[in-house]
């Protein structure tokens, strides 16, 4: 199992976050990695060049970029891509840490608390700057949750394979029309024994968890991009919008249009990685 990142906080010099959406046919690059950096996907997708090796990432997903490495960057050709990230710039980079980043995977299914330690710098950065060190030390969180989340899934995968198999589809396929029935036969178990499962060890049924997933998306949409309300329900599996409408304010107490007037990101979408 991977180990832990492990440097001293006076090499952590800056770090910062970002968020934006490329239009359709959009890219980035070549360009010189010069940081450590999460690259959190939500919609389209992104074909990254990294010295002339492909790496294929999927919406719903966190890619780790390490330094020194040239980068392009080429996003969906057919709809928007939005992403956000967080690089953190440290020097000198151990020796150690940097063995450790070499171990962890490419990239993750992105979870919670990677996009509530998103949400946070990029709340904080409009007050501080990127070298303050409360934002320095939300960048190392950042990177240390990276290594923390490969555990987790891979401890998932050993003591529950069909359970992580049908999480992992339901992250990649949410959008789509699914049923309890798809979900048993993905695992490859009958719909009760998956229900089981699920209420073992997500303290849910399958179907709920589908639904609580498909409404955080569309929360995420909501806030970061100015998608309407009837695209974001199509591309977040909702039969209409006012099954959607009914959903959000159900599951978390708000409506769509409450959602999307607290957001305040919208005009400081920055980009992808930063040139530093």
């Amino acid at each position: 199992m991977q180990g832990v990142l492990s440097f001293p906080f006076d090499n952590v010099r800056y770090a910062h976050a970002g968020s934006i959406v490329y239009p359709p046919g959009g890219r980035y690059g070549p360009r010189i990695q010069q940081d450590i950096q999460l690259v959190l996907l939500y919609t389209g997708e992104m074909n990254v060049t990294i010295d002339g090796r492909l790496l294929h990432v999927q919406p719903g997903h966190a890619v780790l970029l390490k330094p020194g490495h040239e980068e392009t960057f080429i996003f969906s050709k057919t709809e928007e891509t939005w992403h956000r990230w967080i690089s953190v710039k440290v020097s000198p980079l151990p020796e150690a840490a940097i063995h450790t980043l070499y171990e962890l995977p490419e990239f993750l299914p992105l979870s919670g608390e990677m996009n509530l330690l998103t949400d946070l710098m990029l709340n904080m950065l409009r007050n501080v700057p990127r070298d303050d060190a409360t934002i320095r030390s939300l960048g190392l969180a950042a990177l240390h949750l990276f290594p923390t989340e490969t555990k987790r899934i891979l401890l998932r995968r050993e003591k529950h394979p069909a359970l992580y198999a049908v999480l992992t589809w339901i992250h990649e396929h949410f959008a789509e029309e699914i049923t309890l029935r798809d979900l048993a036969n993905r695992a490859g178990l009958s719909s009760e024994h998956l229900v089981r499962l699920f209420k073992q060890h997500e303290q849910t049924t399958p179907m709920h968890y589908l639904w609580n997933y498909r409404v955080n998306r569309a929360v995420e949409l909501l806030t970061n991009t100015g998608l309407t309300v009837s695209e974001i329900a199509h591309r977040c599996g909702f039969k209409t919008s006012n099954h959607f409408a009914r959903l959000i304010k159900q599951l978390k107490g708000r409506t769509a249009s409450e959602f999307r007037q607290s957001s305040s990101n919208l005009d400081t979408k920055e980009g992808v990685p930063p040139r530093v």
